[in-house]
Order: C-alpha cells, then sequence, then structure tokens
C-alpha cells in the first residue's frame, strides 16, 4: 500500500570551492563555514521553494552520518536556527551514508497515518574534515553538501512512498568507521588516544566486496516483493559512494540511460548524496509528476537501503 507523502519543494547547499583530483571534480566547505551554516542554508531554500515558513512545519527530521555535537541532535539545533516560534518537534536519523533513505522512508509513514502534515527532512556532512590525507583512497573521494526536502500528505492518490526495504549485514560493521568521539572514546581520553580514531578509515575493497556479494539478492528480493518491475521505474538515483558505482550498476541490470551515476563530478557527499542528486535530477526535468524514482545504496553498517517514490 502506497504511503502517501509528495516534495512540495527542496533546496541544496553546495561549497563555492572546488578541487581537482585529475579528472574528479570534488567540492570542500570553507573554513569560514560550518556544519549546520550549510544544513540550514539547504533547509531555508527548501522552505523557500515549497512557500513555507518553519513555523508551519510539524517535524524536522535530520538524516546526517555525522551531526554537528553528540547532543543535542543536529536537527534541535537546525531548528533553532530556523525559528524560535514553532511547533515542530525535531530529532535525528541515521543509517549513515543513506540517512535520508531511512528519514524518508519514517517521514510518509508519519504523513500517510495523519501524525503530521508537513516535514522537512535534511541531511549533508562534512565528511572532508574528518579524512585521513594519508588514506588516498577516501581523501580524494568525499565532497561537502547539504540538501533538504519539504514533505506533505498528499492529496493525490498513488503518489508516496510505493515500497521500500532496508537491512544490515554486521559481518561488514567495521569496513567504513569512525571510532572516537562518543563513549568508546571521550574527549577526556583524547590525550592517550589513538589520533587516527578520530578519523575517517575505510577498507574500501573488503566494503567493495561485500557490497557486490549483497546487492544483488537484496535488489531481487525488493522487486519481487514489491511488484515493481525495472519497466516501471523512470530513474534509479543511488548513494554516489566511489568509482566503482557504474560497475555495480550494471552488476545489477539497472539502464544506464535511466541511472545518475555523477562521481566524478561531484564525489561522495556521505548522507547529502541521494538527496542531493534527487534535487538534480528534479530540476533538470529527469523527473516528472507521476514517474516512479528508486532511491537506494550501501552504507556503513553494511547497511542497505531501496525505497520507490511516485513523485
Amino acid at each position: 500500500m502506497v504511503k502517501s507523502c509528495e516534495i512540495t519543494g527542496w533546496g541544496t547547499s553546495l561549497p563555492a570551492r572546488a578541487v581537482r583530483f585529475g579528472n574528479d571534480v570534488r567540492y570542500r566547505i570553507e573554513d569560514h563555514v560550518s556544519h549546520l551554516d550549510m544544513l540550514v542554508d539547504a533547509c531555508e531554500r527548501a522552505l523557500d521553494a515549497a512557500g513555507i515558513t518553519a513555523d508551519e512545519v510539524d517535524l524536522v527530521l535530520g538524516a546526517s552520518a555525522a551531526g554537528i555535537q553528540p547532543i543535542p541532535c543536529t536537527a534541535a539545533l537546525v531548528l533553532e536556527r530556523l525559528t524560535l516560534t514553532g511547533h515542530a518537534a525535531a530529532f535525528d536519523v541515521n543509517s549513515t551514508c543513506t540517512s535520508f533513505i531511512t528519514a524518508l522512508d519514517v517521514a510518509s509513514r508519519y504523513l500517510d497515518a495523519g501524525d503530521h502534515e508537513t516535514i522537512l527532512v535534511f541531511a549533508g556532512d562534512v565528511g572532508t574534515r574528518f579524512l585521513n590525507p594519508e588514506q588516498r583512497e577516501s581523501f580524494e573521494l568525499f565532497s561537502d553538501a547539504g540538501a533538504a526536502f519539504v514533505l506533505r500528505r498528499s492529496a493525490m492518490p498513488g503518489r508516496g512512498v510505493v515500497a521500500s526495504a532496508q537491512r544490515t549485514w554486521p559481518a561488514y560493521a567495521h569496513d567504513t568507521e569512525i571510532r572516537g568521539g562518543l563513549s568508546r572514546s571521550p574527549a577526556q581520553r583524547f590525550a592517550q588516544s589513538d589520533a587516527a580514531d578520530y578519523l575517517f578509515d575505510m577498507d574500501g575493497r573488503r566494503a567493495l566486496l561485500g557490497m557486490m556479494r549483497v546487492l544483488p539478492e537484496f535488489f531481487g528480493d525488493f522487486h519481487r516483493a514489491s511488484g515493481i518491475s525495472y519497466d516501471d521505474v523512470a530513474l534509479w538515483v543511488p548513494h554516489q559512494a566511489s568509482a566503482a558505482l557504474g560497475p555495480m550498476l550494471d552488476r545489477l541490470s539497472i539502464p544506464a540511460e535511466r541511472r545518475v551515476d555523477e562521481v566524478a563530478a561531484f564525489g561522495n557527499m556521505v548522507s547529502a548524496s541521494v538527496p542531493f542528486m534527487l534535487a538534480r535530477s528534479l530540476d533538470s526535468g529527469r523527473l516528472a509528476s507521476d514517474d516512479v524514482v528508486i532511491l537506494c545504496g550501501t552504507a556503513a553498517g553494511l547497511t542497505a537501503n531501496i525505497l520507490a517514490l511516485r513523485i
């Protein structure tokens, strides 16, 4: 059963500073700009596009992989910058790189149940501030960006989340991680800790092999259970994980002309990858009203997400 949900506005925030690694372009946040600044910018653009103010929002869902601070949640800090007089609840949803897909699924359930009428979902990370220059593979892969969407309960039958699935394979839990900063290695132990624990650490080869092992069955199960055929899908918007995205999509038999692969032009934007590329697809006209778009990807954990949305 379709969970009623429609997009009424969206916005993105992309740093002005671009750096090149060969033919690849990456975007790095300026030193004087904060993570919070970037997220608020995307949210304000989304609210403006929807023609509403933050005071009209019932719920703010934060979907960043790495938040601004441990307490309070990033959604509360963003809401504070948007309004001091609104009535919204605010909390974070975190499945790392695919957090936006998880948050969209959560939002659609609230909207369909009638618990809320208007929800603001944002995602975005400053992954480059966690990178280890000695790990060239990851240092040259990531970009910073933010994206936000305003969602409302739809009056149009059939519009919303058609189907979704999420699964985690814990055998790969430590392939991609940042170990320091919270209870495992709190601030008072920083001097005695390994400084590398506070930087992004990835075993790229193992993560890729894990993804290749689990995704074909995961995608196959989703399509069989949902009844959605490849011909039903106007566009696939996957997490822009790495240069291996194209071969992985080929392995899944996803048509090249109906998928987004802009890793060379934008890199891995962590939690912003999927919503940023969804926004670009809407802006460019690659998606139109009544189209079915599939948002999908893998994240640390190892977690996989897939969600079919009728625009």
